[in-house]
């Protein structure tokens, strides 16, 4: 994850959609809700109105209040997952947050973090998002947040590994939001620059709170936005993707450190 601080943000419908939807009175539920971005989400959510949160998290004693559901989940258990679904078969806002992010460059990391870091990113939200999508549409569609990362679109050695599971994410959130749209669910996606967490705990560099990237999802999802760019660096690489090679990796030429 790189820093490159700023607390400006965009939303950006790809292509413009009607189908926003309000958050007071709301039902949702949020995978990793037991810190940082996931714990604000289920903050923010309340503090904006939901009738109801479900807190999915592998220790959900850590996660209490009114109007909280704390759900026992560890987004790679498949029999979890689908048990989580079926206690919250009245959420109408789902919110993949869950996932991990191992250090490692791409000639010298173990392919057993590899793998645990796609198990996570990848096909834990996916697995979420497949049970959780026929609940969402006996409810009226709702929203499927999927939070990336600005690293789903460039990346840096050291963080390789993860950055292919987000950019592996990028996609299957675009291919979500093309099945989903015939049950009218908004499907978000969620590029932030690097937010204060646990996960970040000991890089360099300024980075977003937990809030500043949360309140702006929220506000996508009201207004119908398929895709929230928290931050200068990710609008400026989305907009270099058309010449990625030279915008983004200048130096290629003389090796990456």
């Amino acid at each position: 994850m790189i820093a490159h601080r700023s607390k400006s943000w965009a939303i950006r419908p790809l292509p413009p959609t009607e189908h926003g939807m309000r958050i007071d009175g709301s039902i949702a539920f949020v995978t990793g809700a037991n810190r940082g971005i996931g714990h604000a989400f289920v903050r923010a959510l309340l503090g904006r109105g939901a009738s109801k949160v479900y807190a999915g998290t592998r220790t959900p004693g850590v996660v209490a209040g009114d109007d909280v559901v704390p759900v026992g989940l560890d987004i790679t258990n498949r029999e979890q997952v689908l048990a989580a679904a079926a206690i919250a078969s009245d959420a109408d806002i789902v919110i993949n947050n869950a996932g991990i992010a191992t250090p490692g460059r791409p000639l010298t990391v173990s392919l057993d973090d590899a793998r645990r870091d796609f198990e996570v990113n990848v096909l834990g939200t996916l697995s979420v998002s497949q049970a959780f999508a026929p609940v969402l549409a006996a409810n009226g569609g709702g929203a499927l947040v999927n939070v990336l990362s600005v690293m789903s679109w460039v990346t840096v050695p050291p963080m390789s590994v993860y950055a292919a599971s987000k950019a592996a994410g990028w996609s299957l959130t675009n291919a979500l939001r093309l099945q989903l749209r015939d049950q009218n669910t908004l499907v978000t996606g969620v590029f932030s620059d690097s937010v204060s967490t646990d996960m970040t705990d000991g890089l360099a560099g300024p980075m977003l709170s937990p809030a500043e990237v949360v309140g702006p999802v929220l506000d996508a999802i009201e207004a119908g936005a398929e895709e929230v760019l928290v931050g200068d660096y990710p609008r400026t690489v989305k907009a270099s993707l058309h010449d990625e090679l030279r915008l983004l990796y200048p130096g290629r030429d003389r090796g990456a450190s």
